[in-house]
Order: C-alpha cells, then structure tokens, then sequence
C-alpha cells in the first residue's frame, strides 16, 4: 500500500502537457500560408500559375465548378472549413510537385493529417464525379472514330488504341513482401493504360510490381471484358483500300499474348521485308501510348519520384491524376495561352480536334519531307495485298 500510494504521488507531481488541438503556427494560415500570400499574385501571371499547378487558370476553375460542390464542408462553431478552392490547390500542389504531406503541410500552415485527408479526399471526389464524362466507354461510333483517327495519323488500320504498362514507383508497403518487386529493381505498381491520341481511354491501376504487363491485363476487368465482348467493339471492319474484313485491334509490345483483339510485332528473327515494315508501322502506333505515360509523368512530377503511402490511396491518386490528364487535353491542352488570338490560329482535324504542334525541321535526324514519305510508304503498304497478308498472318496465327 505505501508504494501505491508514492506512485500515486508521483503521478501528481509529474508536470502534464496538454495536447494543442491546433498548433499557433497553424492559426497563422490566412496570414502566413501559401494559399492566401502566394495564390493572389499568381493568377496575374498566366505562365507562373501554370508552372505552379500545371494547368491554365481557366482549366483550374472549369475544373473547380464541377467539383466545388463536393468539396465544400461545413463551418463549425469552433473554426471555418478549409474552401473548396484551397482544397483544391493543396491536392494538385501534391500532385503537380509530388512533395510530401509534411513539406506541403508547413506551405500552407496546415496539419499534416489535414493534408493528406485533403489529398484523399479530393482525388476520390475526382474519380466519382469525373471519370465518366472523361474516361467513359465509347459505342461502336466511337470505336470507328478511334479507328480513323489512328489511320489518318498513324497509317495503322483498324487499331483502337495502344496499349502499354507503366510502372510508378512507391516506397515499400509493410509486410508486402516481394508483391511490388519489379524487375527494375524497385518496388512499384502499375499503370495499365489503353490511348488511342494521347489520351487514355481505359486504364487499370494498381497492379502488382512483380507482374508483367501481360498478366495484369489478363486478370483486369479491361481483359476480362475485352475478352468477353462487352465493350461494344465492333467485330469487323473493312480494311482501308481493300475489300477485306478484319477484325479491331489493340497494338502491344512482345509482353502480350497474341489475340483476335491484340496485335503485337513479329519476332526478330527470320524476317521479310514486308515483315519488317509490318513490325515498324506496329511500333509507330503503340508509341502513343507511351508518349501519354510520359506526357503524365512530366506534367505531374509526383510520379518521377518515390510516392510514399498505402498503395490503395497511391492508386486513386494516380486515376485522379489520369482523368485530369485527359480533361485538361479536351480543354484547350497544356497550353498556356487559351486566349480567343490563340484559338483562332489553331487549326482543326475533320473531327474538329484543334491542332496547336508545329512541324520540327528535323526529325530523328531526318528530313520532315522525309518523315512524311514514310506515312504515304505505310499508307501504301497497309492499303496493299502484302500488307492484308500479314495481317491475316498476325489475326489467325500464335507466335
């Protein structure tokens, strides 16, 4: 009893620190935090708050009137509610940057907690209310589309779209074990993604780092759907030039299977020349989705370096971040002027995509004249019996 009694005294004389519900350099932010000292004075300069948040002022805020509305929380008696906009700011401060929540906490006088909740919050309200307007499933209409457009563009027939892996790497999940270890040698998951311009049209996220890309696909319900036809492509169409059926395809590289839906190169043994064309004018086109991945990672930095978090949370950023990618492309592009002057010297494909690219004078140390006999070489080629023949070859044969 005497020693219970002299701990209890003790614990009485111990000092107690009593735990700040929000810290005094959090009660600065409307005075010292990054959202209300720094913001103001970038919407005056149109080049700084897109190298601020990557997209144009006026993509921001046709952005934020769709999802306002549901970012928007209430005031309590205690304190106001962080606005829909600073929410919105702080999310693709971390996305635009990929700084951590506390680096981005200390900006703009928030809590880290707050941050991430912020963060999570807003991509998730994203994915719900944005994917599909912008990510949605085309009808047969639109698959032809697609298909016209990689053949005006790419002189490929009948693709709808290319499709590639792209691993986005992560700081190791406890107790994941070798689940995200890639062969690069670090762990990662990954970004399954169907273009057809630069734009995704169908991605799956979160794939295993240890799986390849042929694996995931299989087992995705892109996959499983393709497979089953219920994605409503249509299942034949008339080579260009030809009288000859065939049915739609995607383009891959060699970590795929070889389907009536897939088209992947020959083997680079043993060619022909016809072969050989074949197998360029394939690369040219599965390109694009490459160039999309790459598009996304240089305009998001958060995906050149090693995202820390749980891999759920870290997949939702990336779709959120994927669907922001293809409505800034449907809203004028990454372009910093989106002024009436600009958009009347665009000019506009048939399908009324404005075009703002100039022609390069050179192009992998050829000539642009050169670059486009190339297109009229594939144009000729695909359009030829040869060309037919090694399409019916890939579609009827397993490599």
């Amino acid at each position: 009893m005497a020693l219970e009694e002299e701990d209890e005294e003790r614990r009485k004389q111990r000092p107690v620190t009593r735990r700040k519900w929000v810290d005094n350099a959090w009660k600065r932010r409307t005075i010292e935090g990054e959202f209300y000292r720094l913001m103001p004075h970038l919407i005056d300069n149109e080049t700084n708050f897109y190298e601020y948040s990557r997209m144009s002022l006026i993509t921001f805020h046709k952005l934020l009137s769709k999802v306002e509305a549901h970012l928007q929380k209430e005031d309590t008696f205690w304190r106001q509610a962080i606005t829909p906009k600073h929410r919105f700011a702080v999310c693709l401060r971390f996305l635009a940057t990929g700084d951590s929540f506390k680096t981005i906490s200390f900006s703009y006088r928030l809590g880290r907690s707050t941050v991430a909740e912020i963060v999570h919050d807003t991509c998730k309200t994203i994915v719900k209310i944005l994917l599909n307007e912008f990510m949605p499933i085309p009808n047969e209409e639109g698959w032809h589309t697609i298909a016209n457009e990689f053949w005006n563009e790419w002189q490929f027939p009948n693709c709808i779209g290319a499709l590639d892996g792209k691993h986005i790497t992560i700081q190791a999940p406890k107790l994941s074990g070798s689940l995200y270890w890639n062969y690069k040698k670090t762990y990662s998951i990954v970004l399954l993604a169907l273009a057809p311009y630069y734009n995704f049209i169908v991605v799956d996220v979160g794939g295993y780092g240890k799986n390849s890309d042929g694996c995931i696909f299989s087992n995705s319900k892109f996959g499983k759907a393709l497979e089953s036809e219920k994605l409503n492509i249509p299942k034949k169409r008339t080579l260009p030039g030809i009288n000859l059926e065939l049915p739609l395809v995607c383009v891959t590289d060699e970590a795929f299977a070889l389907k009536p839906y897939m088209m992947r190169p020959y083997r680079s043994k043993g060619l022909t020349d016809e072969m050989n064309v074949f197998n360029f004018g394939l690369s040219r086109a599965r390109r694009v989705s490459g160039n999309a991945s790459g598009i996304l990672h240089q305009e998001f930095r958060i995906f050149t370096k090693r995202v820390q978090g749980n891999p759920q949370n870290i997949t939702i950023a990336t779709l959120a971040a994927c669907i922001l990618h293809d409505f800034i492309r449907k809203n004028g592009g990454w372009n910093l002027r989106e002024s009436s002057e600009s958009q009347s010297n665009a000019k506009e494909t048939s399908e009324g995509r404005p075009i703002t690219l100039q022609r390069l004078p050179r192009v992998r140390g050829r000539s642009t004249a050169e670059a486009f006999d190339v297109r009229d070489h594939l144009k000729h080629f695909f359009s030829s019996p040869e060309g037919s023949v090694r399409w019916q070859e890939q579609s009827t044969s397993v490599i």
